[in-house]
């Protein structure tokens, strides 16, 4: 631990003198953010595969999950008795989907997220 923190400053340091003496100054792209088109959280091996597919105007799988969820809760928030009904067994098919896809808390906070509202749902009838 306490060879991490000399690195750091050691890094840290370096930095600050690189910036005191202007290295960093009229650098391509200054002020502006950064384009990170990579996605870390995607495996190296589908990120091409994902970029086709957003550049095409498709969310990959997991994201179209998480969005037909936020769709079902917003169902279910409003009061709509058909959906909220059904809404439970999509959102059990979709859980299974994230946790497959190796999303196993974006599909707990899912259910988490559905409890509540159905709880909101009853005070607001009750």
């Amino acid at each position: 631990m306490e060879e991490l923190s000399v690195w750091t400053a050691l890094a840290e340091r370096r930095i600050a003198e690189a910036i005191a003496r202007g290295d960093f100054d009229n650098l391509p792209g200054a002020g502006k953010p950064l384009a990170l088109e990579d996605d870390p959280l995607v495996p190296e091996e589908l990120r091409i595969a994902y970029r086709l597919l957003r550049n095409a105007g498709f969310l990959p799988p997991e994201l179209e999950a998480v969005a037909e969820i936020g769709a079902l809760l917003a169902a279910v928030q409003r009061d709509v008795d058909a959906a909220a009904g059904d809404a439970g067994r999509r959102l059990r098919v979709l859980a299974l989907k994230l946790e497959a896809s190796g999303r196993p808390v974006t599909a707990a906070r899912a259910w988490h997220d559905y409890e509540e509202a159905l709880a909101r749902r009853l005070q607001r009838q009750g």
